[in-house]
Parts: structure tokens; C-alpha cells; sequence
């Protein structure tokens, strides 16, 4: 495709085990995000409050993934690792107990509040952590199966978790998500390596990481994820609503779609982590474009149930085909600072996930109907291009100003001892201006 830098060669680099266990890890944390969807009605009639004041619990989660990401990853900069980890987990198993026995609506809301923060907080450092495991050229493979934990969740743990909610009381979906966070941090104990915080030079610098946001490219990625995820999520919040007003699917019919949904999205995750270490920007480029084509088909042929149906399982394809694209730009633009990196991405998705809806929303107040929503997120996925043809061209120009070989694959990631492809000689001048750490993480 036009304009596609190669940002890294495929490479026969084994994942290391212990990013499986953070996207199992994500699992857990997957599920307890989307289950309140699935368990709102019998969750309001306990607590004796409105579904729209149910409903605030989701909104609470995503504004505390919002704030908690940056806020955790700069608090726990200097703090190990796997120290890290495992504390966040145990925080959010804990607000979950406490969900789980809250007596009053209050008491849940806090507890969602600090299960968010949680939340956001592992995945800023858990994604620091899985990128620091594997060479510079396998990043959006890792990054892959931090998604695919996501991807997981949408198939089987939101289903379970309301199936579960419905069947034994909204209680015991937080009881079986507490339960799978402890499994969690047995494995984050069992398998993620206990390395030591960087000191002296290397040692991590909150003021050094900040500077990131001097950089345009930084910014614009953060605009690309958010766009990306707010064009799929304006459809997304509302699709149930679509396929049983518009498309007249049966209502019993909604919970299968939305797994093909996840399913769709578990395909698109392990298309987009085998193929964007070596096109990133051509699997941008084509994801999100691929997404703003089936969000156009269905506004047009939402009323056609098969359609609707189908269409609903591509659209989970292209969304989550970017996913590891859009996660690894990231950590390239703020190559400096890591977690941070992690930090702003994950902000950056739920930013999205917070503004799509709304904005839907609004369009459907507007009396538009519930198609409309997929206009709204056309338009927010073309933007996504656009910024994506933006941030191509903002990068092709800041290389031979910083000295640096255009893809990724030719440079030394932070822990590598041998490269996936030779190094090309570079001048004694130039050695400062690729110099990078060799440690990222505690």
C-alpha cells in the first residue's frame, strides 16, 4: 500500500510464556468491563435504583480506565514490575469482593471506581511489560495477545458472566471474577520475571517519560486509537437495539451475534498480531479504511437481518485487526518512555470507548434512528484514516532528522543481544542519536 513503512520484519522469535499469562490475565479484566451490560436489570431491582443509574456503572469504569492509566503508570514508575502487577490484581480482585457484598448502590459505584483504576493501571504496565519481553521487531505480536485476552473475554467471559448473573444473581458474577483476578496473580508469580528496578542512568525518570508529549506523533496516535475505537463503539453500544428494531432479529437471537462479534474480534487479533511487525501502517491503513466500508454497509442494509448479522462479525474482524497495530505505533512514537506509552494507549482506547457511544447517542436523540449510529462511526473511522495518513508522513520526515534506519527491525530493542536482521553500519556521529536504553522496566 502507498505509504506503508515496514516497521518490522516477521521473525521466528518465540513469545515468551509469561505474555500469555498477562493476556490471561486481561481476560479477567475483559470480562468484569463488558459483563454489567448483560446484568443491569436484575443488578438495578436489588439495589432498588433505575436502570439509567445502573448504567452509570459502566461510565464509572471507563472514567476511571481514563484517568487511572496515566495517573498509575507515573505513580508506580520506580516500583518493580512484577511487584506492580500483582498488586494491582489483588486490588481488583478485592473490589470485586467488596461488589460482590456491597449493601447499597454507593458502596458498588466506589468499588467499580477502584476496579477501573486497577484495570487501567495493570494494562499500562502489563503492556511495558510484555513489549520488554520480546525483540523490537515481535511487539505487535504481544501486543496481540494482550488484545486476545480482551477478544477472549467478549466470547466467553461476558456471555458467562451474565449467564451466570441471571441464573445465581448478580452477585455471583463478581464472585467469579474476583476468583479468576487470584488465578491471575498466581500466574503473574509463577511466570513473569522478577527483574530489578533500573538505577543511575537508566534508572525511570517521571519528567524524562513526560516529554513524550512534546512529540506530534505521540498525539496523533493517541487520536488514531481513539477514533479507531469510538467509529467501532458507536455501533457497537447500540447494536442490540439495532438488530431487534431495525433488522427484527429475535430478541434471544442478540446474545449470539455478540459473541460472533467477539468471535470476530479474536480473528482480527491474531490476523492483525501476525502481520503488523511487518506493515504496520498497511494494516492501519487497511483495518481502520476496512472498518469505515462495513460500517457504511451496514447503515445502508441495516434493515436486512442476514446482513446485519454477518456484517456485525466482519466489523469484529477490521476492529480488531488495528488493535495490535494501533498498540505497537504507540510504543514506537514513545519509544523513551514505555510505560507511559502503555499508559496513553490504553486512555486512548477508552477515551474512544467513552466519546463513541456518546456521540451515537446523540444522534439517535436527534431521531436519526439507530442506522445512524453507523454513520457516526464512518465518519469517526475515515477521520481515523486521515490522522493515520497524517502520522505516516510526520514520521517518514523526522527519520533522517534522528539518524535512524526506517524500520524498527533495524534497530536494537532495549534487551536484545542479537537483532532479527543485521545492523547497518552507521557513522561515529550518529551513535548517540540511536542510543536507547538497554532496560525499560523494573
Amino acid at each position: 500500500m502507498p505509504g506503508d513503512p515496514v516497521d518490522g520484519a516477521r521473525s521466528d522469535t518465540r513469545i515468551p510464556f509469561s505474555v500469555y499469562v498477562l493476556g490471561l490475565s486481561v481476560f479477567a479484566l475483559g470480562t468484569s468491563e463488558f459483563m454489567l451490560s448483560g446484568i443491569l436489570q436484575p443488578l438495578a431491582r436489588d439495589l432498588g435504583v433505575s436502570i439509567p443509574q445502573a448504567g452509570l456503572l459502566v461510565s464509572a469504569f471507563a472514567v476511571g480506565m481514563v484517568v487511572g492509566a496515566p495517573v498509575l503508570a507515573a505513580a508506580t514508575l520506580r516500583l518493580p514490575r512484577r511487584t506492580t502487577l500483582i498488586a494491582l490484581l489483588a486490588a481488583f480482585a478485592l473490589g470485586h469482593v467488596v461488589g460482590a457484598l456491597a449493601p447499597t448502590y454507593e458502596v458498588l459505584f466506589v468499588s467499580r471506581i477502584v476496579s477501573a483504576l486497577a484495570c487501567a493501571g495493570f494494562w499500562a504496565v502489563g503492556s511495558a511489560v510484555a513489549v520488554s519481553l520480546v525483540p523490537g521487531n515481535a511487539r505487535a505480536r504481544a501486543m496481540a495477545i494482550m488484545v486476545g485476552g480482551l477478544s477472549v473475554a467478549n466470547i466467553a467471559g461476558v456471555p458467562a458472566g451474565s449467564f451466570l448473573g441471571q441464573q445465581a444473581g448478580w452477585r455471583a458474577a463478581f464472585w467469579a471474577v474476583a476468583v479468576l483476578a487470584a488465578l491471575a496473580v498466581a500466574g503473574v508469580l509463577a511466570s513473569v520475571p522478577d527483574t530489578p528496578v533500573p538505577t543511575g542512568a537508566q534508572a525511570p525518570d517521571l519528567r524524562r517519560e513526560l516529554r513524550i508529549y512534546r512529540d506530534k506523533q505521540v498525539w496523533l496516535a493517541l487520536v488514531t486509537i481513539a477514533l479507531n475505537a469510538g467509529a467501532v463503539f458507536a455501533f457497537f453500544s447500540y447494536l442490540a437495539p439495532l438488530l431487534t428494531e431495525v433488522a427484527g432479529v429475535p430478541e434471544s437471537w442478540v446474545p449470539s451475534v455478540l459473541a460472533l462479534f467477539g468471535l470476530g474480534g479474536l480473528i482480527g487479533t491474531v490476523i492483525g498480531g501476525r502481520i503488523a511487525d511487518a506493515h504496520l501502517f498497511g494494516t492501519m491503513y487497511g483495518g481502520i479504511a476496512a472498518s469505515a466500508t462495513v460500517l457504511t454497509l451496514l447503515a445502508l442494509l441495516a434493515e436486512y437481518r442476514w446482513a446485519a448479522i454477518a456484517l456485525a462479525l466482519v466489523l469484529g474482524v477490521t476492529a480488531f485487526t488495528t488493535g495490535p497495530a494501533l498498540n505497537a505505533r504507540m510504543f514506537n512514537a514513545a519509544e523513551a518512555a514505555p510505560t507511559l506509552a502503555g499508559a496513553t494507549a490504553t486512555a486512548s482506547f477508552n477515551i474512544g470507548n467513552t466519546v463513541g457511544p456518546w456521540v451515537g447517542g446523540l444522534a439517535i436523540s436527534a431521531g436519526w434512528g439507530y442506522a445512524a449510529v453507523a454513520w457516526v462511526g464512518t465518519a469517526m473511522a475515515a477521520s481515523a484514516v486521515l490522522t493515520t495518513a497524517i502520522s505516516s508522513r510526520v514520521r517518514s520526515r523526522a527519520l533522517p532528522r534522528r539518524g535512524l534506519p526506517p524500520f524498527p527491525s533495524q534497530r536494537r530493542a532495549p534487551h536484545e543481544t542479537c537483532p532479527a536482521v543485521p545492523v547497518p553500519a552507521k557513522p561515529a556521529a550518529d551513535a548517540d542519536a540511536v542510543r536507547r536504553p538497554r532496560h525499560i522496566g523494573g
